[in-house]
């Protein structure tokens, strides 16, 4: 797969201003950053980002998460690899995700699910991390993103 966008940069430097602040920011919110990276990871996935799949293996190896639960996050919910604040924290990734064609988004259910198990704060970062992630693979699809690169 070729990129689309031939001028690397012709980026605007005012949305990559943007995006550190959103990525300050959500790293501020006291979540592992393990979790963000399989948060990442399983969006990607969903979306199909090949560019972003590759980045959140990537990442969350730099976090010091094992290939074992990487490779798993695609079946999180049959696999044992995961502690239950993991899976709530997937759970949400999934569901505010998947929001097209009718899917019910974040219900109360998960929304509460992710409550037992973090603070406020920190279900904002894994939103925002979410919303982020989401944001990046429409981006990356629209042109063409390969995989192969990392961000960060």
């Amino acid at each position: 797969m070729e990129n689309r966008l031939k001028n690397k940069n012709a980026n605007n430097p005012n949305v990559w201003t943007a995006i550190q602040r959103l990525q300050k920011a959500i790293a501020a919110g006291g979540v592992d950053p393990k979790l963000l990276a399989l948060v990442h990871l399983r969006a990607s996935q969903i979306n199909s980002c090949s560019a972003c799949v590759h980045a959140g293996v990537a990442g969350g190896k730099k976090a010091g998460d094992t290939d074992e639960r990487l490779h798993n996050v695609a079946a999180w919910r049959e696999a044992p690899f995961y502690t239950d604040a993991e899976r709530a924290a997937l759970a949400l990734a999934e569901a505010a995700t998947r929001l097209q064609d009718g899917a019910p988004g974040v219900t109360d259910e998960i929304w509460e699910e992710a409550g037992a198990h973090f603070t406020e704060e920190q279900i904002n970062a894994i939103s925002l991390e979410i919303a982020l992630t989401n944001f990046f693979n429409r981006i990356n699809r629209t042109v063409k993103e390969p995989a192969g690169k990392t961000w960060g």
